[in-house]
């Protein structure tokens, strides 16, 4: 595995959307890394159709040795996310990373999206990361290495016909990063997002039929992304929209191959192309 002394001894993950996926990945990794955890989400109880809880990966970090608390969370509720950072900061005294990683996704047309779905969209998504890092701000603000991420694209170039209200509620999201790094350039938090060029392996992809395992990547890249943006000075990194494997390039890592799904595979960048057609390595 990369990046193996990258150390978060001490440090405090606020991740949002841990029950399964890249949110999961990214709270063991990172506990693995010596932060403690704190997986929140909507699903506390087990469904037959979606595995995993934020309870399981709690449970999960603490038998590999972790610190981690989880606490039940719906993004579009302001109660619920200011609950959620309140039982953090008694729990493990402060915050230093935040994670906005919960996410809703519709790709469809125009006609095919109803309002109620695009409100959904944006009060997850955009909204929802943006409620998420008002309420962590004043614990960010007492770190001396804080970091906030979003996963959503590079701003568009082009309009997104055939799933306006999905792509509008992710670039929002960059939107949102991209203006509070300027904002809290003076508090020396890093604010950036970042994006996967390869569709990641996850119930998402599944469901959604994104591919095939040959054109997926394991969540351990993105893991390894995220390690590597915030082992960065928050001070010199921020304001930047991030593509996974330009951060791996940064740091040396040019061998992707250990992250394909399928052994021998050389995934495609469908999940850039989503948002950018044009887009090409």
């Amino acid at each position: 595995m990369a990046f193996d002394d990258v150390d978060f001894e001490g440090r405090t993950a606020f991740i949002t959307g841990t029950s399964r996926g890249i949110g999961k990945a990214i709270a063991l990794d990172l506990a693995d890394r010596g932060a403690n955890v704190v997986s929140t989400g909507k699903t506390v109880e087990g469904h037959e159709d979606l595995p995993g809880t934020i309870v399981e990966t709690t449970e999960e970090i603490r038998e590999r040795g972790g610190n981690s608390i989880w606490c039940q969370l719906d993004v579009r509720d302001d109660d619920s996310v200011q609950t959620a950072i309140d039982e953090t900061v008694d729990a493990f005294g402060g915050i230093d990373f935040v994670v906005n990683n919960a996410g809703a996704i519709h790709i469809a047309g125009f006609e095919d999206t109803p309002p109620k779905r695009f409100d959904l969209l944006m009060d997850v998504n955009a909204r929802g990361a943006y409620a998420t890092t008002h309420a962590a701000l004043p614990y960010l603000r007492e770190s001396d290495h804080a970091h906030v991420v979003t996963f959503s694209p590079p701003m568009p170039a082009r309009p997104a016909p055939g799933k306006v209200a999905y792509a509008l509620s992710k670039y929002g999201m960059t939107f949102i990063a991209q203006s509070l790094a300027g904002e809290l350039d003076a508090d020396d938090i890093g604010v950036n997002a970042l994006w996967p060029v390869a569709a990641i392996e996850s119930e998402a992809t599944r469901h959604f039929g994104m591919g095939a395992p040959e054109d997926w990547r394991t969540p351990q890249i993105m893991c390894d992304a995220v390690a590597e943006l915030f082992s960065r000075d928050p001070t010199d990194c921020t304001g930047n929209a991030f593509y996974d494997e330009e951060l791996l390039s940064e740091a040396g890592v040019d061998d992707l191959s250990s992250y394909a799904v399928v052994e021998g595979s050389e995934p495609g960048p469908m999940s850039a192309q989503l948002f950018d057609p044009e887009y090409e390595r």
